[in-house]
């Protein structure tokens, strides 16, 4: 698939993409950014006057069945009821808590809670999987309002525009993005894959974490790290502008990666506050503590001007007693996490708390040995 992208409106030639970049090329075009050469003109109208924002009355938990019409709320199916209020299919947008902005379409005959906004009464000549797409990779960051419990409202989707072409190119570009997910898709798997051979030459190498079935001499994570710290506990300040100074949100932190390409901007003054404990440096682990997304190490991979979040803290091992390779790996094991929760006391906790961390007892295998498998991650990362 190849696309020669223009400015929209001064029409000077931007660049050509096949590939991968293709898919974030369709995503400028579905934010008016861009225009493909030879496209027709496409106009950009507000989404509440496409269609009809509106939230359905909640079900309680009590009620939900085991069998029946399928139950959306927040995140998906939640369960079953003996009726539905949406007869054909319709896109929803999460309204309440974190995964706030998550779009999907649901099955016929469902039940829509008011954790989700519906998109009713969809404009007959809008396709729904084109304005699912427009949706999909639209950023809500502006729409989200609350603090304490992040939410979409009726008047912040007031704020949302999309792009609209005539209905032979909406599918056309729906086409095109299927295709092109389905290539990810497969990348997906092989990166999958290739993350489960790590672990499995972890295992092989160094055994369980906590069990210590290799019988590790061990050490207080404290110890073996030259830093411990949590994150700012406050709300970080984003800006769209690209500042150079990045913050790392924990719905980017994932096993042993960190989603760069989906990094956010704060302004200088924001970024200075946020690394007076200490400046992530190449090298250090940052490992999500708290919410839907907990328990998750990865690598800061690169040298640049970036800070934490919130629900997190950052760990600098000591490379001559401890690698960050090794010390990723071993925290992303399931056992590491189910310790983790429990805490010293031993109790199930919400939160992984930073003191837990710092007391952990981690394996200290021979640093010649971390380095074989230090060198071992680093072949398999050439392969993604």
């Amino acid at each position: 698939m190849y696309m020669e992208i223009r400015n929209s409106k001064t029409e000077m030639p931007l660049f050509k993409v096949k590939g991968e970049k293709f898919i974030f090329a369709v995503q400028m075009k579905l934010q008016g950014k861009c225009r493909v050469v030879g496209e027709n003109r496409m106009e950009k109208i507000k989404l509440t006057d496409i269609c009809n924002p509106k939230q359905w009355k909640t079900i309680p938990t009590s009620e939900l069945l085991e069998d029946g019409y399928p139950v959306y709320g927040a995140n998906g199916i939640i369960g079953y009821y003996s009726e539905f209020n949406h007869k054909n299919p319709v896109i929803t947008v999460t309204c309440r808590g974190a995964t706030c902005g998550t779009i999907n379409i649901t099955v016929p005959k469902s039940y829509v809670t008011g954790n989700a906004m519906c998109l009713d009464d969809v404009r007959s000549d809008i396709y729904m999987e084109y304005l699912y797409y427009c949706l999909k990779h639209y950023n809500f960051n502006n729409v989200i309002s609350g603090s304490a419990q992040p939410q979409i409202t009726r008047q912040g989707m007031e704020k949302i525009y999309v792009t609209i072409g005539s209905h032979n190119e909406q599918m056309d570009i729906v086409d095109k993005l299927k295709k092109v997910e389905n290539v990810i898709g497969l990348k997906k798997q092989e990166l999958k894959q290739l993350d489960t051979f790590v672990k499995s030459r972890f295992v092989e190498m160094f055994g369980d974490p906590v069990a210590n079935d290799k019988e590790w001499t061990t050490l207080p994570l404290e110890e073996a790290c030259k830093t411990i710290v949590d994150c700012p506990h406050s709300t970080p300040s984003y800006t769209t502008e690209n500042t150079g100074f990045m913050c790392i949100r924990t719905s980017i932190v994932k096993k042993n990666k960190i989603l760069w390409d989906d990094i956010e901007y704060i302004p200088e003054d924001e970024f200075i506050k946020r690394i007076q404990r200490k400046k992530p440096e190449i090298g250090d682990v940052v490992y999500t503590r708290e919410g839907a997304i907990l328990g998750i190490a990865a690598i800061i991979d690169r040298e640049c001007n970036v800070a934490l979040g919130q629900r997190s803290m950052l760990l600098s091992p000591d490379a001559n007693k401890c690698l960050s390779e090794f010390l990723c790996v071993a925290m992303n094991c399931d056992s590491f996490l189910d310790n983790a929760l429990k805490g010293i006391a031993g109790s199930a906790s919400p939160h992984i708390n930073v003191g837990d961390i710092k007391s952990f007892k981690m394996i200290m295998p021979p640093i010649e040995l971390q380095n074989q498998f230090a060198d071992f991650v680093q072949q398999v990362d050439k392969s993604k």
